[in-house]
């Protein structure tokens, strides 16, 4: 299964090598040269890289607050009077991001400016899409932060929207960074920098009381 509106990208990697192979199929050139075998393999690469990057595998919900994102944990610390547990997702990372609770969408607000590399700590002002969900835990804010390359935020949502645990809410094309933000009075973290997380499957928080 792949992500939703990705499809103009697969699109184009089928496009490229559909014209790669049938230029050098109706072309007077030798098929088994190296500039022909270089080309239709190039090709054929940024299909495989296009049909991996943009995968969207079903998953079951975990317990407690899930991550929002595949990748590593960034940080995890208090941000006023909330918690904020950041993930970093390389490209190698499923990028659909998911609902850490069940919800209701009641604001997506965009903001932000640049494109620093989102492992860096200034990420924080890079160009962003915050989306605040009620929950049972509260209001829990999703970031969605670009990066260098990640420079498109694709929403799966919009306000008004009720979703459950786990259920997609939006990707970030070519890698960055994800931060979930939750009531510290309401919820506790259960991970720690340099975690590996799975987004709508490892718990990375559990609600006080639970």
């Amino acid at each position: 299964m792949f992500a939703p509106a990705t499809g103009r990208y697969l699109g184009v990697a089928v496009l490229l090598l559909a014209v790669i192979s049938v230029t050098f199929a109706l072309g007077d050139i030798p098929k088994g040269g190296t500039p022909f075998l270089g080309t239709l393999l190039l090709g054929w690469g940024f299909l495989g890289f296009f049909l991996w990057f943009f995968r969207d595998p079903e998953r079951t919900p975990g317990p407690g607050i899930v991550s929002a994102a595949d990748g590593k944990v960034l940080a995890v610390g208090p941000d006023g009077d909330r918690t904020r547990i950041a993930v970093f997702m390389n490209v190698t990372d499923v990028h659909v991001n998911r609902f850490p609770l069940a919800g209701t969408v009641t604001a997506v607000e965009d903001g932000g400016e640049g494109f620093r590399p989102a492992f860096h700590p200034d990420a924080v002002h890079n160009v962003w899409r915050k989306t605040t969900i009620a929950t049972s835990a509260g209001n829990l804010e999703v970031v969605q932060m670009t990066g260098v390359v990640a420079r498109r935020i694709v929403p799966f949502v919009d306000v008004g929207d009720e979703r459950a645990k786990g259920d997609r809410l939006g990707m970030i094309v070519l890698g960055s960074r994800v931060d979930v933000l939750f009531d510290r009075t309401q919820a506790r973290p259960t991970v720690e920098v340099g975690d590996r997380v799975v987004a709508g499957v490892t718990r990375i928080a559990r609600e006080v009381g639970t």
